[in-house]
């Protein structure tokens, strides 16, 4: 499935159309996991590095004068794997979208809670969710809880939401959005499947 974005509300842009085909930033520019960026020194440890690389971005950074309100008054609900680059996967720039993220891209309480802040007081009214193949939830149970317990002596309260049908779990958390009564938009709530392997995104039937 094809998915386009539409930009229209930037005065500093002009209006595109944008195919999504998603691709992974495991290895960009055959980089391995292990190798750091470009111009980042490898002492100290990994936040380190992240701080050097700031600094380097900061030199550059010219404030863009927006505010917190998405050009696009979307909210991307996706899985936290790092694979996932969505900002040039979807054709977004800063300031297009929300971007919410945690393990599975689950439909959960707290995303909800950060979509009823999107929608109500910062004027998003489209959500698109995304989960991909390969995803660590396939691989976990509930027993995960229990053996938490088990080490430090007290289970979480949260689920883990582990599932065994990624495209089921997409059709759940549609239905999570779409039943919230705290959410003022919900006629376009779209879910997808972003293939790991091809780097393609599949829309899933809510049916």
């Amino acid at each position: 499935m094809t998915f386009f974005v539409r930009s229209h509300s930037r005065p500093a842009r002009s209006a595109r159309t944008t195919v999504i085909t998603m691709s992974t930033s495991a290895s960009p520019q055959g980089r391995t996991p292990a190798e750091p960026s470009a111009g980042i020194t490898v002492d100290g440890t990994v936040t380190d590095r992240l701080i050097d690389a700031n600094q380097k971005y900061a030199s550059d950074f010219t404030d863009p004068g927006m505010d917190a309100r998405p050009v696009l008054q979307v909210a991307v609900v996706a899985c936290m794997d790092a694979r996932l680059d969505l900002h040039a996967a979807l054709g977004l720039e800063l300031g297009d979208c929300h971007t919410i993220r945690n393990a599975g891209g689950v439909v959960t309480d707290d995303v909800i809670r950060s979509l009823t802040i999107s929608q109500r007081a910062l004027g998003t009214r489209s959500v698109v969710l995304i989960h991909h193949t390969g995803c660590g939830l396939l691989t976990l149970t509930e027993d995960f809880r229990h053996e938490l317990e088990d080490e430090v002596g007290q289970r979480p309260a949260w689920a883990v939401e582990a599932f065994r049908d990624v495209d089921q779990d997409v059709r759940q958390s549609m239905q999570r959005v779409r039943t919230s009564p705290f959410l003022l938009h919900k006629d376009d709530v779209r879910g997808f499947v972003f293939d790991v392997t091809t780097g393609l995104l599949r829309e899933i039937d809510p049916a």
